[in-house]
């Protein structure tokens, strides 16, 4: 009766899919809050455990659990999809389909082969470039001109499912890991339903990803976050704008740890050491990269919030004097 009533679902009838949400972060609690808006039936939002944060290190909520019950929705948090136990909860919720947007947890094939219609996920790139758990701030790095997102049917693989829609999203110079996620989220929520409405038509023209033409999106690490001066100004200025309010780039300089959080690159050529700051004014910092400047408008001290450079010359002049030089490790800062 079931499999019966929903082939007249997807030819006739438009009746409202039971859907099982699974995410973590806040990109995908506002999937979730497209979902909640819809038509569909949300009969369970799994999430990751509490993780603990801050000073006290507290169990804090992620962003899809605090939604989910706000809504009254229930919440499931398994540490693993893999025990049989966690796969006859969800087989109990009785999904016509998984919704999984950055949820963080591997899905077993008996995951994958509970729901009626199976998984779907929404990836914040156009696929198959960047799988993987980074997809935002590796666009970013390596300066892609446009990412996406791309709303796939899932399999056993890591992003390699067949795609069922595609989103293009160009990157603009000013955009950092922030703005671009906010943007991709706004896209992706609107594909998500309109793949809803959809669902039958785009799972019937769906296309093979082209695994040559794969790359991979591995999370950052934080030693990926300290800035080597002797590249070129650009490369920097990507890395910063890539690490934005995740893993801030940072350099030390006067034997602080100095957060980096915005800049531009410039045209300028300097022969200065690189690291060394060239000028400070109340609109930038200049400092010397390889062959080229690097200027930074924003920056942050250890223990402070963060602050224009001209905020920092009224109270730390000498700081940012010229001839002060920033260096990758605290033992040699001047």
């Amino acid at each position: 009766m079931r499999n019966a009533f929903k082939l007249d679902y997807f030819g006739i009838c438009m009746q409202p899919l039971r859907i099982v949400f699974a995410g973590t972060p806040p990109f995908a609690a506002q999937h979730l809050e497209a979902l909640v808006a819809s038509e569909h039936r949300i009969v369970g939002v799994y999430t990751q455990p509490d993780r603990a944060a801050g000073r006290g290190k507290q169990l804090h909520p992620s962003a899809v659990k605090h939604l989910a019950q706000t809504h009254n929705l229930p919440v499931y948090q398994p540490a693993s999809l893999r025990t049989v136990e966690a796969q006859q909860v969800l087989a109990a919720l009785k999904p016509d389909l998984m919704i999984v947007v950055a949820y963080g947890l591997l899905l077993p094939q008996a995951v994958l082969d509970t729901p009626l219609f199976g998984c779907i996920n929404v990836h914040a790139s156009l696929l198959p470039r960047w799988r993987g758990a980074a997809p935002i701030e590796r666009a970013l790095l390596a300066g892609d001109r446009e990412t996406g997102v791309t709303i796939m049917q899932m399999d056993k693989g890591l992003d390699t499912g067949p795609m069922l829609y595609k989103i293009p999203l160009p990157i603009t110079e000013d955009d950092d890991r922030q703005t671009l996620e906010l943007r991709l989220a706004d896209i992706g929520r609107i594909g998500l339903i309109y793949c809803l409405q959809n669902l039958k038509a785009l799972r019937e023209a769906s296309q093979t990803q082209d695994d040559h033409l794969s790359t991979y999106a591995n999370k950052l690490d934080k030693s990926e976050a300290l800035i080597n001066w002797g590249q070129c100004a650009e490369s920097i200025n990507l890395q910063i704008r890539s690490g934005i309010g995740r893993t801030p780039a940072y350099s030390f300089l006067g034997g602080e740890r100095i957060r980096v959080l915005k800049a531009r690159s410039s045209a300028e050529r300097t022969t200065a050491e690189p690291g060394t700051i060239v000028q400070a004014d109340r609109d930038r910092l200049s400092i010397a990269c390889t062959d080229s400047i690097l200027d930074v408008t924003l920056m942050q001290l250890p223990g402070k919030n963060p602050l224009s450079i001209g905020e920092i010359l009224n109270s730390r002049k000498e700081l940012l004097a010229p001839g002060q030089r920033f260096t990758s490790t605290e033992s040699i800062a001047l």
